[in-house]
């Protein structure tokens, strides 16, 4: 309770940081009752003020309906301000909408375009989309190797779905593909762990 009233007096003298935090403490029911109308609220003014955690929020608020109307295209115009900043989870979800279709034409050229930046920025997600992709050909050739490589990459990062999908890629794999795409997830993580 302490902290919301420090979080509020710092957003009432314009502090997005602070404004970004009630947000979540509504969001969440920590210190507050919980109310997503009013974490929209908070997340707005912050968001205006170029907070990328707020933007985030408000993306996933939109896209999902929670605490205002859903709505994709407001979905998507945050998602594209927190891209603007190299957000991981950002850059992640307009790689989802594109290959949903959500808010715009489903595109999985350009799904896979904000799939690879959120990737190269460790998005565990958005690895194992791009596994998906390669191995549905979805912009893309079809290829088991690069599947292999992006679920296994997704998957050294605790996500069992990925794990899931690498296991049943390795099924119709050569042992020669195997090692190659292991090749490719060691260069990745040694080249990205930097």
């Amino acid at each position: 309770a302490e902290a919301v009233e420090w979080f509020r007096k710092a957003a009432e003298q314009g502090d997005a940081g602070a404004q970004s935090n009630l947000g979540a403490m509504y969001a969440e029911g920590k210190g507050v009752t919980q109310n997503f109308t009013e974490a929209a609220r908070r997340w707005r003014k912050a968001a205006a003020q170029g907070n990328v955690a707020a933007q985030v929020n408000l993306g996933l608020m939109y896209g999902t309906g929670k605490g205002v109307s859903q709505d994709y295209s407001k979905a998507l115009r945050w998602y594209r301000k927190a891209a603007m900043q190299d957000d991981a989870v950002a850059l992640s979800n307009l790689g989802l909408m594109y290959y949903k279709g959500q808010g715009v034409a489903q595109d999985y050229t350009e799904a896979l375009k904000w799939f690879l930046r959120a990737a190269e920025r460790g998005h565990a997600e958005a690895q194992a989309n791009l596994g998906v992709m390669y191995y549905n050909g979805q912009a893309v050739q079809q290829d088991n190797v690069k599947a292999y490589t992006w679920f296994n990459i997704a998957a050294a990062q605790g996500m069992s779905e990925a794990q899931n999908h690498q296991f049943a890629i390795a099924r119709q794999m050569t042992s020669a593909q195997i090692t190659k795409a292991q090749r490719l997830v060691r260069d990745w993580l040694a080249k990205h762990r930097q």
